[in-house]
């Protein structure tokens, strides 16, 4: 802290100096060319040695907010406690870049991005997965995790559904899923028509259209709804082991955090602290904590963001 109020001082003192006559946005990052020469900057931890912009708002307040969809494991709220392996790899990452306070504001999936845009909160920590449509209105960091499809029916499976194009084949069959969920367009993908396939506001809603006979079946990410399933704690559902992974683009989806259009200097200084926690083992350490598995669910070092946006993953 003591680091941090020095740098701090040294940035205006140098700003006064140059009598600029900017207003108070920092939004467009005018501090940039003044912050790489302070002395006091140098010689705080070195994620600090280049803050400029929204990451030196975040590092004066001490506080990040990010935006979620109580989604498990990813980011949800348990017991008044924010939690999740989307979550806690968002907490060390900013720890890294000396932002030690997350708080939190929930959202609907379909309206996280929306929210970032609307700048109700610096940072989404969904484990989004991160797709061309979306890289057109949110910068992802580099991605975090990786993760297949799951599919939940009622007990007993007495459709057989085992795979999006059993779904597909049989015209009669409803499914439900999560409002903004890429399985919509996984969906289609398979060749399941549009009125086969109704939304809900969250992973519960999708389980009760279920429960209730309104729909055949539900699909998410496979951590969530098996997870979920396990929760919700009831024998009327059914996760379908056999599932059959659709052979798509955006299959196994990359989950990663998003943030602002305009926080592309932050973006930056985030990818460069993760990619540090990849390193050294504590992304492993946390997906492991959180129910991931490192074999399956860490990302291949050859994927990138830029390449899942340009459609290559």
């Amino acid at each position: 802290m003591k680091k941090f109020l020095f740098t701090l001082v040294t940035v205006f003192g140098l700003i006064f100096l140059a009598a600029c006559g900017s207003d108070d946005s920092s939004s467009e990052g005018s501090e940039s060319s003044d912050s790489g020469d302070s002395e006091g900057t140098q010689e705080n931890a070195e994620s600090d040695d280049s803050a400029s912009g929204k990451l030196a708002e975040l590092q004066e307040a001490g506080t990040v907010t990010i935006g979620f969809a109580n989604e498990a494991p990813y980011a949800y709220e348990e017991d008044g406690e924010l939690k999740g392996a989307a979550v806690d790899i968002a907490a060390a990452v900013f720890s890294e870049l000396g932002v030690e306070n997350v708080e939190s504001k929930l959202a609907d999936f379909s309206q996280l991005i929306p929210g970032l845009q609307a700048q109700q909160f610096d940072v989404v920590t969904a484990g989004m997965a991160i797709n061309p449509d979306r890289c057109e209105n949110a910068l992802f960091g580099e991605p975090e995790m990786q993760y297949g499809e799951g599919l939940i029916v009622e007990a007993g499976n007495p459709l057989d559904l085992q795979s999006y194009k059993d779904i597909a084949d049989n015209p009669d069959v409803t499914v439900v899923v999560m409002e903004g969920a890429t399985e919509i367009e996984f969906l289609k993908s398979e060749g399941v028509s549009e009125d086969q396939i109704e939304t809900a506001p969250d992973i519960p809603a999708t389980f009760s259209a279920v429960q209730s006979g309104r729909a055949d079946a539900t699909t998410g990410t496979e951590m969530t709804v098996k997870m979920a399933l396990e929760s919700a704690g009831t024998d009327a559902l059914e996760f379908v082991e056999t599932f059959e992974q659709p052979d798509i683009e955006g299959v196994p989806s990359y989950g990663a955090a998003a943030f602002n259009l305009e926080d592309q200097e932050l973006v930056d200084a985030y990818n460069e602290a993760l990619a540090s926690l990849k390193e050294d083992g504590t992304v492993a350490e946390l997906l492991e904590a959180n129910g991931f598995s490192e074999e399956s669910n860490m990302v291949p070092a050859e994927v990138t963001t830029e390449a899942v946006c340009n459609g290559e993953f």
